[in-house]
């Protein structure tokens, strides 16, 4: 930090110490006048917005000729039209404030939106008045009074009575510019949600995509569960998982890194359309797209298959879209998301034969990946990741996959090299990956094995589940499974492109 931007900073702190010491004068006198500043209970308020919304009941008052003409008798100002309305309650937040004589005028907001309200001294009393005296932009209001229209034609609160309900010690973000560091922004995720544009709105956009796919799903009959976070093996993916240690049972723990192989013991036990949509967490790096804890959907239906997944998955999207009112966007613009198979996209993008792995190996090495000593469907799918899903724009189902990078997927009858697995992409990004389930615990413990095969113990991101395998030997019907990353899909329904903005809480380093 250069002399200039610490004499910058220490500048802005003194100047915080004094504004914070200013506030707390006020609270002081808030106290004096007999008010609580931290409120109470305050029943029956209205949302703003539904306020709002009772705009057209207010009646609008024309002056009589005759107090146009004793106006003009006694030389005073004509008088102007006046509005009544109904009786309403609100609460909110003081965002904005200006003073003119014995009027305050303040904009509060809540979470549906924000309103005016007009406070005078002669409708509220003086001791109210004098309460009004003390607030500061971010304290939190209740107000009574009748909706009317300003003469300029402002929704307006005429106040009759305010109740301070709680008291803003700090002085909150400039309203101009908001909180404009990214850090900051997700640091303090609290103040960034009243004044950043959008983040609000973005947020319970969320809530309404999960509901949605929560009615989605029970509207098709799967039930939800809530399987164990803390695991005593990793499985269900190839992913570094947190450790942590149980101290009363003394044996090591990993938080889940999938929800997989929980649900499909489930299938085992008769659940026959199940899902859990939870966090899972992951030892790995953060960026654009990755977050170490993040929410996935998981969900398995017994006698379906990768098909059925596919028809479930747009489904599931599309009544999203609906849900948040959203028309126009990528899942909006084509009637059915496309379907193109694996080895005809690379065929398409590389002009390589992608059943010729020679061919394969050497269009790797002009990429500049690593091809010393690796399987060649490793090297064709990082092939793939390179070249390939960057022109995925348009929704996309590429479906087919080499089986050998499939460990827990059901190979083609006709062809065991190609497992019935589809990876769903939008705009460069997966976003869904679905399986017609492997279920023969003979194969599956082979695939397992040789998956781990010359990993040493410390370094293998996934174990050998054991009582997974006894659980497919009790027979698990034939099914299809579907994962959704549900932070990557509010990405793309809210337009941001950061992983970070839909989600509250993103992982950070902590505070110096």
């Amino acid at each position: 930090m250069s002399n200039e931007e610490k004499s910058t900073a220490k500048e802005s702190t003194s100047s915080g110490v004094v504004l914070e010491a200013a506030r707390r004068e006020k609270l002081r006198k808030i106290e004096e006048l007999g008010f609580d500043p931290w409120g109470q209970r305050f029943d029956n308020h209205t949302a703003i917005q539904t306020i709002r919304d009772r705009e057209n009941e207010i009646v609008r008052i024309e002056p009589t000729q005759q107090e146009i003409d004793e106006a003009a008798a006694n030389n005073r100002r004509p008088p102007q039209a006046r509005s009544t309305g109904p009786k309403v309650r609100a609460a909110g937040r003081i965002i904005l404030q200006r003073k003119k004589g014995k009027l305050i005028f303040l904009d509060i907001w809540d979470w549906t939106g924000k309103i005016q309200v007009l406070i005078g001294a002669g409708q509220v009393g003086e001791k109210k008045w004098e309460l009004a005296q003390c607030f500061d932009l971010g304290d939190i209001i209740g107000v009574d009074g009748e909706l009317m229209q300003t003469h300029t034609g402002e929704l307006s609160i005429a106040a009759a009575d305010v109740t301070f309900l709680s008291k803003s010690i700090k002085t909150p973000p400039d309203k101009f510019h908001g909180i404009t560091d990214p850090e900051l922004r997700s640091r303090r995720r609290y103040l960034d949600l009243i004044h950043t544009d959008g983040v609000l709105e973005r947020m319970l956009k969320r809530t309404k995509i999960v509901h949605s796919i929560r009615q989605t799903l029970a509207d098709e009959d799967y039930v939800e569960v809530e399987g164990p976070t803390l695991h005593t093996i990793a499985g269900g993916a190839a992913a570094r998982p947190f450790a942590t240690h149980h101290n009363a049972l003394d044996i090591p723990l990993v938080l889940r890194i999938a929800l997989e192989l929980h649900l499909k013991r489930l299938l085992v036990g008769g659940m026959e359309r199940v899902y859990e949509l939870g966090r899972v967490y992951r030892n790995e790096g953060i960026d654009q797209r990755h977050n170490p804890e993040f929410t996935m959907l998981e969900l398995y239906q017994a006698y379906g298959n990768y098909e059925t997944m596919m028809e479930l998955t747009e489904k599931i999207i599309r009544n999203a879209v609906k849900a948040i009112g959203s028309s126009d966007n990528l899942f909006t613009q084509q009637e059915r998301f496309a379907r193109k198979k694996y080895d005809d996209l690379i065929r398409e993008y590389t002009g390589v034969n992608p059943e010729d792995s020679a061919a394969v190996i050497e269009y790797a090495k002009t990429l500049g990946l690593d091809t010393q000593g690796r399987h060649p469907d490793v090297i064709k799918n990082e092939v793939f990741e390179a070249k390939i899903e960057k022109n995925l724009i348009k929704p996309t189902f590429v479906y087919d996959y080499p089986a050998s990078i499939c460990p827990l997927t059901k190979r083609k009858r006709d062809n065991p090299n190609i497992a019935e697995r589809f990876e769903l992409f939008v705009n460069g990004m997966e976003l869904a990956n679905a399986y017609t389930e492997l279920n023969d615990p003979d194969l599956q413990e082979q695939l397992f094995s040789k998956q781990l095969a010359g990993q040493k113990e410390e370094d293998s991101m996934a174990k050998m589940d054991k009582d997974f395998i006894r659980a497919l030997c009790y027979a698990m019907p034939p099914a299809g499974g579907l994962g959704i990353g549900i932070d990557r899909l509010c990405m793309l329904l809210t337009e941001t492109n950061s992983i970070r903005e839909v989600i509250l809480f993103p992982l950070q380093r902590p505070e110096s």
